[in-house]
């Protein structure tokens, strides 16, 4: 387990990157995990993950079609964001659990 230090705390990561504890999470938890693999968010990228986390909170589970349903972005521009995996980047930097549609 690797541990990431934002901000003066220590946040712990698994082995594949996504938060131990999603309680963790901030805005600045999420730059900070974005920047290890060298992405910097946008505002864009904040709606998307809140959609995430407001889809998970209450109950759904994540696919690429529903993020692409949002409104927010459509799916094209969902891979435009997150280049190197949209939903399994997306979760990671949203402070979610690994999808489990995802290797």
């Amino acid at each position: 387990m690797k541990e990431l230090n934002v901000a003066g705390n220590s946040v712990k990561i698994d082995e594949d990157g996504f938060l131990v504890d999603p309680s963790q999470w901030n805005e600045e938890v999420a730059r900070a995990l974005a920047a290890e693999d060298e992405l910097e968010l946008t505002d864009k990228h904040f709606e998307v993950l809140n959609f995430l986390r407001k889809t998970v909170n209450g109950g759904d589970t994540l696919t690429i079609r529903k993020v692409g349903n949002s409104g927010i972005v459509d799916i094209k521009q969902f891979y435009a964001l997150f280049p190197k995996g949209p939903l399994k980047m997306s979760s990671k930097y949203a402070g979610l659990p690994k999808p489990t549609s995802c290797v």
